[in-house]
């Protein structure tokens, strides 16, 4: 039985999701040390380039490897600028299952790219590689999170609480930890045969192994 994901190129009509490569680290250096993904994700703060070469060149490929997940990078299909990143994590190979989470560039947001990357992935997960079950796990006050959950047509399923620590900024410009209920989405195959307005806008998705 397949225990690791192959390495793979996502396509859409403006998107391609790929496998990072040394050219990211700038471009996701900078989008990794904007406030919003210090305030929700566990990523150093600041973020550091030694921080993003040591994640592209060896904590993702060491995941990828012992079969927990995979990273992608989310580019624009049209200039190959880094738009954002969607990572597949906790994946029980059992019951065919995974976790994702999704970051987006601030200058990308508002068009959408994150609904439609995480849709792509998803189409991929349950049409090539068989998956029944993707969940997400979005932090209460994230809400831009939980609209991209909505908009591919996650179902909620219910609370975690306290659960998560998120990071707030204080009066003097420094991070205070706090802790928050996170809500639990899941996605199954069945949820993307709808037909729904939302698939329609963001049907397209092609999928290629990478040698």
């Amino acid at each position: 039985m397949t225990t690791t994901f192959p390495d793979v190129s996502i396509s859409t009509d403006r998107l391609v999701l790929r496998p990072f490569e040394e050219a990211d680290i700038p471009a996701y250096t900078e989008m990794m040390n904007d406030e919003q993904v210090t305030a929700w994700t566990t990523a150093p703060h600041p973020y550091t380039r030694a921080d993003a070469e040591h994640w592209i060149r060896r904590t993702a490929p060491a995941e990828h490897g012992r079969g927990r997940g995979i990273a992608l990078a989310v580019t624009e299909f049209l200039t190959q600028r880094l738009v954002g990143a969607v990572l597949l994590r906790a994946t029980n190979w059992r019951t065919r299952s995974t976790e994702a989470s999704y970051v987006t560039a601030p200058w990308a947001r508002g068009e959408g790219y994150a609904t439609e990357s995480l849709l792509a992935t998803a189409k991929w997960l349950f049409r090539d590689q068989r998956f029944e079950r993707l969940e997400l796990r979005t932090a209460a006050g994230n809400t831009a999170s939980q609209q991209v959950a909505q908009k591919a047509g996650a179902i909620s399923e219910g609370v975690l609480r306290n659960a998560w620590i998120a990071r707030t900024q204080t009066e003097d410009g420094r991070w205070a930890e706090t802790r928050t209920d996170l809500i639990v989405w899941s996605l199954l195959p069945e949820d993307l045969e709808g037909g729904t307005d939302q698939m329609a806008q963001f049907g397209y998705a092609s999928f290629t192994e990478l040698n």
